[in-house]
């Protein structure tokens, strides 16, 4: 099982390709405030999430997610969720 912590730094290297170099990520980053992630990709990222981390991820609680903490909170219960 995934910790919290290993998760946030793997959705970290996952965001990191939608950002420039010189962005700091944190748990609080929003995806689309900070980022100016678009729809398109934001499930670009939903789909390497779901890949990297083998689970689903309900489209029903994406407007729920808006920053990375958001993100991970969600895969960690996915995820224990089996």
């Amino acid at each position: 099982m995934h910790d919290y912590q290993e998760l946030l730094l793997k959705l970290y290297d996952m965001v990191r390709p939608f950002t420039g170099e010189d962005v700091e990520l944190n748990e609080h980053t929003d995806l689309i405030e900070d980022l100016g992630l678009d729809s398109m990709k934001i499930m670009d990222l939903l789909s390497m999430i779901e890949d990297s981390l083998d689970i689903s991820i309900p489209l029903n609680i994406l407007p729920d997610i808006h920053t990375i903490r958001d993100f991970a909170e969600q895969a960690q219960k996915l995820l224990a969720e089996g």
